[in-house]
């Protein structure tokens, strides 16, 4: 008789079994390592608005100040809980910026990573250096403009990117060196730049950042939260100085850093630059949101589906071509020969 009691409550314990496995569906996950990434597990940096990765909600830290994110997007990462692993606690460092960020991903990923929040001139979307490009294909190439020439970067229907080139040309060259010292992004009808600013000695303690605004300067702070905010924009400290992450709601986010061009780089590469210019300029890393299938530029077009780069392969600089199809009047003008971009109506300052 005991054993067919025990027979009959073994389904109902089953049952209650299963219940608890439910209830507790949303599993704590804690990072295991602190990674060593860049920011560069997104693709080729171009996705749909409010990726899986992104949808989440954040709670309260722990005990020991780790940020925790509640991930609320569809997938294997369905409402489990996610927390910052003690060697970068928080997303956004306040106190020391060059520590690296905690990188919440609540994709099939599921996975919470340490990694600076910095540009990375060898991943998707990069523009560095006597301008070389990694682009949406994963294809190196260089681009060297003209110096003074401002060319299209980006065009699409909602966005336009612009870079406006620095450069020098010694008496031996039949080219300019070339650097990209501004981006104008526009988008509905405002206009953010980025720019270096033009100093003769670098110093890393010297902020040589501008930022404007529809035409006016403004100042990202250096405390707190250390960023600037604008309808859908938001700009903010990656470091003490001369490094920032901007983000355009829906659109892009990018990471861009000041930079010398130091003596030892001078001399390798022989620019004779002159001794009263830093040329200061911009390495920039890009991550896009919502590219059409027919986006131009000279950045992006690599991310058009079933592009094909024309550059030459296994060569030390291959070259992109191109100037004459993206050349842009002024930093600030959508117009070139395969520009898409039309901008609302409402004047756009000048830099």
């Amino acid at each position: 008789m005991i054993n067919m009691k025990m027979q009959r409550r073994n389904p109902s314990l089953l049952v209650a079994f299963f219940v608890v496995l439910v209830a507790t569906e949303a599993v704590l996950v804690l990072a295991q390592g602190n990674g060593n990434g860049n920011g560069n597990n997104n693709g080729n940096g171009n996705s749909n608005n409010k990726t899986a990765a992104e949808e989440y909600e954040l709670l309260s830290p722990s005990a020991i100040g780790q940020e925790r994110a509640f991930c609320k997007g569809s997938g294997a990462c369905y409402y489990k809980t996610l927390v910052c692993p003690e060697e970068c606690p928080q997303r956004k460092p306040k106190k020391n910026r060059k520590k690296k960020g905690c990188f919440i991903d609540c994709s099939s990923k599921c996975e919470v990573t340490c990694k600076y929040r910095k540009s990375n001139c060898n991943g998707y979307g990069s523009l560095c250096y006597d301008p070389r490009f990694i682009g949406g294909d994963g294809v190196m190439f260089y681009f060297h403009g003209a110096k003074g020439g401002d060319f299209a970067i980006v065009s699409d229907d909602h966005l336009h990117i612009n870079a406006h080139f620095i450069g020098t040309r010694p008496a031996t060259r039949t080219r300019d060196f070339t650097w990209v010292q501004a981006l104008s992004v526009m988008f509905d009808a405002d206009t953010l730049v980025i720019a270096a600013d033009r100093v003769s000695h670098w110093d890393d303690n010297v902020d040589c950042l501008i930022v404007r605004w529809d035409g006016e300067t403004v100042t990202i702070p250096s405390d707190g939260e250390a960023e600037w905010r604008a309808d859908k924009v938001v700009v903010e400290r990656t470091d003490d100085t001369n490094n920032v992450r901007v983000t355009v709601d829906g659109l892009l986010e990018m990471d861009v850093r000041v930079a010398p061009i130091g003596a030892e780089e001078n001399r390798v590469h022989n620019y004779q630059l002159p001794a009263d210019d830093a040329f200061a300029h911009l390495e920039t890393q890009f991550r896009f949101k919502n590219l059409t299938e027919k986006v131009e530029g000279v950045l992006g077009q690599t991310y058009r589906p079933g592009y094909v780069s024309p550059v030459k392969r296994g060569v030390p600089m291959p070259v992109m071509g191109g100037e004459d199809k993206y050349r842009t009047p002024s930093l600030f003008s959508p117009l070139c020969k395969l520009c898409r971009f039309l901008p609302a109506a409402k004047g756009v300052a000048e830099y």
